[in-house]
């Protein structure tokens, strides 16, 4: 078939799952069951699909045969032609719905997220930026009707943030934000400048799936917990009681701190929910590490250079480098309406994979 891979794997895979459905003790494990059950759903579209696509290319060249046949009657031959871009349309609805569901899935797509917001290059003008992201994730966050849960936070002198965690909990929340890992850079006039300079900082952006405790098995004799008294900016003391938690698991050496909390026991366990989805974010990436695409670390230095997208105040412009998208409305960019970028990152990933499955060879 032109243009689209062997469907033989799929048609495998799905014959694969309809005998382990047809087993007496499919359903006792329900959360594999639910999984096998929305897998088999999808290659059963998928098939349809492709049968479907089957039919259309045959009825569109029994139209072409007539309309190249000399001898065929004339109105006859002016029907087909007729009917003949229908039909060519619709062959290639049918090529892209089938190449779509052959993207293998993202297992984190329906998960919450943890995102992290820290200061890079730029002193306090990269914290103040810092907290202009945060306000403009809760706001997207508010208006998708999701929910947002404060993990973590460490405020900075001027009223930013040296750096803040949180728990996006919504729909699909990793599928949408998964592409805001990276450096986010700002070019603006800082609040502190007295000369009217236009200065450049960054910040960094990680979004970590958030992690069941199935998914990531850690051993308490692998963590070392120590707690201290929680302080605020300036040193001033927010806390009276020592409730601030700091979790390092020690054969990765990845350190999380939690404060937000009066409670030790709920600071804990915020931390070690940042600490899972850190550790799942790692076992991904190590899975993926075969694939060009996915060698390169999230966010990097915290280095203006390594921007992913960059927010231009005096231009009222935002760029996102990785696709060369550019929109010209900063303010309602940084009051939430951030969806059409988004969904613009989305369309760029779907294609790629799209070429991956037509051009395999690419990886190496």
């Amino acid at each position: 078939m032109e243009n689209l891979p062997n469907i033989s794997p799929f048609q495998g895979r799905f014959e694969e799952i309809d005998a382990l459905m047809a087993e007496p003790d499919f359903f006792q494990d329900q959360r594999r069951a639910a999984r096998l059950s929305r897998e088999h759903q999808k290659l059963n579209r998928l098939l349809e699909a492709h049968a479907r696509l089957i039919e259309v290319e045959g009825e569109l060249a029994e139209h072409r045969a007539i309309i190249d046949d000399p001898e065929s009657e004339e109105a006859f031959a002016a029907l087909a032609k007729e009917e003949a871009p229908a039909l060519e349309e619709q062959l290639e609805a049918l090529r892209q719905e089938i190449l779509n569901a052959m993207i293998p899935p993202d297992t984190s797509d329906s998960r919450n997220t943890v995102m992290e917001i820290r200061a890079g290059t730029g002193g306090e003008e990269a914290g103040l930026f810092a907290g202009d992201l945060y306000r403009m994730y809760c706001r997207f966050v508010e208006n998708r009707g999701w929910k947002i849960e404060p993990l973590g936070a460490s405020e900075s002198e001027s009223g930013g943030f040296k750096q803040v965690v949180f728990l996006v909990t919504g729909d699909e929340a990793y599928k949408s934000l998964k592409f805001e890992s990276g450096v986010h850079r700002v070019q603006r006039i800082p609040v502190t400048e007295t000369n009217g300079r236009i200065h450049t900082s960054a910040a960094t952006v990680a979004v970590l799936p958030e992690a069941e405790e199935v998914d990531v098995q850690i051993d308490p004799n692998d963590l070392d917990i120590s707690v201290c008294r929680a302080s605020g900016p300036g040193g001033q003391s927010v806390n009276t009681t020592d409730s601030a938690v700091q979790i390092t698991h020690l054969p990765t050496n990845l350190t999380v701190t939690c404060a937000d909390e009066r409670s030790q026991l709920k600071n804990k366990n915020k931390a070690l929910k940042v600490l899972r989805a850190r550790l799942l974010k790692r076992k991904e990436e190590e899975e993926r590490a075969k694939y060009a695409a996915d060698r390169k670390s999230q966010v990097g230095s915290g280095d203006r250079s390594e921007r992913i997208r960059t927010y231009n105040f005096p231009q009222s412009r935002i760029t996102d480098h990785r696709i060369g998208f550019s929109m010209h409305s900063l303010p309602q960019f940084m009051d939430g309406e951030i969806g059409e970028l988004l969904s613009a990152l989305q369309a760029a990933d779907r294609e790629a994979k799209i070429n991956d499955i037509l051009n395999p060879t690419g990886h190496g």
